[in-house]
């Protein structure tokens, strides 16, 4: 019982939660006394097609975790179906045991908004009843942590990244490791990195007080919800993506050069465009964007993309706009300084 204990006790002393994933791998891998434990995270959106994405996976023999980086090609992923036993108990939301040789046992991973991945577990012998209860608790306390995450981090509208997550994700998510050296958390890179950039966008929408004093709050609300969902398909599962009040969002990406970027916030502006919005009919966004600069802070960067986004408003609104490229045309003026003045 003190082993359980001591690694319930790790597995709830950190807040990252790439460590939380190694954490548990390790913990169960250790507990179990089994071959392999992996944590399988269900990625993309079901219209476009899923794909697994390995968060962390101990083998026999393991020393430390492996893992697929966040900012793996979608493509280069396993699809969903290519693993029909990890698929059905996503789909069907239960555990369940094949006995081999090897045996494998699959338990569902869920939030309390949606189904979200798999746990697999390698043994030479089934596992015991006593087993399977003992996995199935402590997951129930990972689901649990979780959600205090969730709650401390995610709007409670959208379910985006909330505004004082913005900081500390980007400091993080700047000092990422560059392409062959290991992520956070102990976990090893197992596919090529194609990222060499990051680039923030602000996202506005426009003429929002109009729906709010036409429609009403609550239709302001589901505006907002529907355009959280818009982001979600319009931007890759790995970027990371704020809501910061309002109407106003942010989108922290990592990506190739200033045309990928334009497309990636085009594309949101054109899908938004498109979209019928109940009872509200069409609306619209301006986008402003910038590459983040070696030794940026977050006020920095955030300045640069907020002038590029006031230029779009005054200029039309609907549009995406480059503060480099307005700047370069003498439209903008580039006074942004690099330092540690705090956003908040």
């Amino acid at each position: 019982m003190s082993r359980v204990v001591e690694h319930l006790a790790e597995l709830t002393a950190f807040r990252d939660r790439d460590v939380l994933d190694v954490t548990l791998v390790q913990a169960l891998r250790d507990l179990l006394c089994v071959h392999a434990v992996a944590i399988h995270r269900c990625v993309g959106e079901a219209a476009q097609g899923q794909h697994w994405l390995t968060r962390a996976r101990l083998g026999p023999g393991d020393v430390t975790a492996t893992a697929d980086p966040l900012w793996s090609d979608m493509e280069s992923l396993p699809r969903v179906e290519s693993t029909p036993e990890r698929f059905a108990c996503l789909a069907r939301q239960e555990a369940f045991c094949l006995p081999g040789p090897p045996a494998c046992a699959y338990f569902p991973l869920d939030t309390e908004r949606e189904a979200v991945g798999v746990l697999e577990v390698h043994s030479e012998e089934p596992l015991s009843n006593g087993d399977i209860r003992l996995v199935s608790n402590i997951l129930r306390i990972y689901r649990n942590f979780q959600g205090l995450l969730d709650y401390s981090e995610r709007d409670t509208l959208t379910g985006l990244l909330n505004r004082k997550t913005f900081e500390e994700s980007f400091l993080r998510l700047c000092a990422m490791p560059q392409a062959g050296s290991a992520p956070e958390g102990g976990a090893e890179p197992r596919r090529a990195l194609r990222a060499t950039s990051w680039w923030l966008g602000v996202i506005d929408i426009d003429h929002f007080k109009r729906v709010n004093d036409g429609f009403g709050h609550l239709m302001g609300d589901e505006v907002l919800l529907l355009l959280s969902r818009l982001m979600r398909t319009s931007f890759r599962f790995h970027d990371h993506l704020f809501r910061f009040g309002g109407e106003e969002f942010v989108a922290l990406m990592r990506g190739g050069g200033e045309s990928d970027a334009a497309v990636a916030f085009e594309r949101l502006r054109g899908n938004v465009e498109r979209y019928a919005f109940p009872q509200v009919g069409r609306i619209t966004v301006s986008v402003g964007f910038t590459e983040l600069r070696a030794g940026d802070s977050p006020s920095g960067a955030f300045d640069r993309a907020d002038k590029a986004i006031y230029y779009a408003k005054q200029h039309g609104r609907n549009q995406v706009r480059h503060h480099a490229t307005l700047v370069a045309a003498g439209e903008l003026s580039d006074t942004s300084r690099e330092g540690d003045v705090e956003l908040f």
